[in-house]
């Protein structure tokens, strides 16, 4: 019988004295699979996909991230990078070094600075409760259980978006470990090159520790959700798609249709149930204002109405996401213009009629979406109006009919659709020109040289991956 050291170097080409070594120098576990914290560690959000390496580091800080990239290098292994796991719905991958962040969640506000320093590990309820008692929030998402970091390099879409632009680029230091084990500090006048290439292309250039990012003046916002019964989809969203092309950049908003279970979970109004659910998140220095606005959506006589006047550190409420993790499968794209037509596109295939239950969201972009950052970073296809995604519950559906389902929608969309992808929605697809897709083609090329002169054997390809330039390129 075979040792747990002979199989970890017929797998990996190293023995068991390299790992106890390794255990040595860093503070945090240091698991194989024979290991019975193994699959605990390994474990996130996405609960259907989850990395399957032959080692596994628990990082504690910055010194341990930089132990387990020097190990990887010196074996020749890649290195996969995991926080709350959200991101597995991205790539799940075996072998390799899964460097696991979630112990580092140090968060440091500056009130007077308007800055907030924040761990690896972090996610978003943390930093939206440590901001709020300076009447301050962060450019956080829907789900205050997503990781900041992951979230914010990969672009960052949020319930402030149209009025201040994306997380990515509210951006002003990043703390990263890079292919060579150096622990940088990069900004904007240290490593303009770096700098630019994480803001965007996330874990394709190092291991993050922590970022500092800008805190908006935000104390409250009028925000909330409108419900509306399916039967009277055709006509709220035909409503939302021209009311919502009109709104100034201080609204931001989405709407989805969901299917909801028939699960005692959920309040007894919506159990089993098909919606129109509209999401509103109003952000001004005079909140007034949010009422007429939000009135034409209200004549269309929702059935439960939840917009408030309602303090940041309950944003979380306005799109209720699940907080517990689930197995899912979703779908992307971004969109153009949209009428009646494309409208009509979607309604024919979700709803009570649709033979896999979805949630099919379209969130509105533009206002500071649509202009360059102030220090311009990786993030593309600004140009986009509309966002459109899809998730699927694999409770609920076969995967065997989920992505048919899923190529069906994005189809029916294709004549409005940009090409484009936002990188933090992309699920399981590894294919390089699929990630390209995320990113403007100039922007693209620019990244893969910078990742030839950062990651030049491509260590960090467990992921949405960004490939080197080819010699004489970068």
């Amino acid at each position: 019988m075979s040792t747990s050291g002979e199989r970890n170097r017929e797998a990996t080409g190293f023995g068991g004295e390299a790992i106890e070594a390794l255990r040595k120098r860093v503070r945090g576990p240091v698991l194989t699979p024979d290991d019975e914290q193994y699959d605990t560690e390994r474990s996130g959000n996405q609960t259907a996909r989850s990395h399957r390496p032959a080692i596994l580091v628990g990082a504690g800080g910055p010194a341990d991230v930089q132990q387990a990239v020097v190990f990887a290098v010196r074996h020749g292994l890649p290195v996969a990078v995991q926080g709350t796991g959200h991101g597995l719905a991205a790539v799940a991958a075996e072998g390799g070094v899964l460097i696991n962040t979630s112990r580092m969640t140090g968060v440091r506000v500056n009130a007077e600075a308007g800055t907030a320093w924040v761990a690896a590990g972090v996610r978003w309820d943390q930093v939206i409760h440590e901001a709020a008692s300076a009447g301050l929030a962060p450019l956080a998402g829907s789900a205050p259980g997503v990781g900041v970091v992951s979230y914010t390099l990969g672009g960052g879409l949020g319930l402030l978006s149209r009025r201040y632009g994306y997380a990515a680029d509210h951006v002003r230091g990043i703390d990263v470990v890079t292919a060579d084990g150096r622990l940088r500090q990069v900004t904007a006048t240290s490593d303009p090159d770096l700098f630019w290439a994480l803001r965007g292309g996330r874990d394709n250039f190092g291991v993050v520790t922590g970022i500092e990012i800008d805190l908006m003046p935000v104390p409250a916002l009028y925000g909330g959700g409108l419900f509306f019964d399916f039967s009277s989809a055709r006509e709220v969203l035909d409503t939302y798609v021209r009311w919502s092309a009109g709104m100034p950049d201080e609204m931001t908003s989405s709407v989805a249709v969901i299917s909801f279970p028939d699960a005692p979970v959920l309040p007894p109004p919506l159990r089993g149930r098909h919606v129109v659910h509209v999401r509103i998140a109003y952000s001004a220095d005079d909140l007034g204002a949010g009422k007429d606005l939000v009135a034409p959506l209200r004549a269309l006589d929702p059935f439960n109405d939840t917009v408030r006047e309602l303090p940041c550190n309950e944003v979380g409420t306005i799109h209720n996401d699940p907080p517990v993790p689930g197995a899912f499968e979703s779908a992307t794209t971004l969109l153009g213009e949209l009428g009646s037509d494309a409208v009509g596109s979607l309604l024919d295939l979700v709803g009570p009629h649709a033979p896999v239950p979805h949630v099919v969201e379209l969130r509105h972009l533009g206002g500071r979406l649509a202009r360059p950052a102030d220090i311009a970073n990786a993030v593309g296809n600004r140009d986009a109006h509309y966002l459109l995604n899809v998730v699927s519950r694999l409770e609920r559906a076969d995967i065997g009919d989920i992505r048919p389902a899923h190529e069906r929608l994005l189809g029916a969309v294709a004549p409005w659709s940009t090409g484009g992808r936002a990188l933090t929605f992309l699920n399981g697809e590894r294919d390089t020109e699929y990630v390209r897709s995320a990113y403007d083609p100039a922007d693209y090329r620019r990244l893969t040289e910078i990742k030839a002169a950062y990651d030049p054997e491509n260590t960090f390809r467990l992921n949405h991956n960004i490939p080197p330039a080819a010699p004489g390129r970068a």
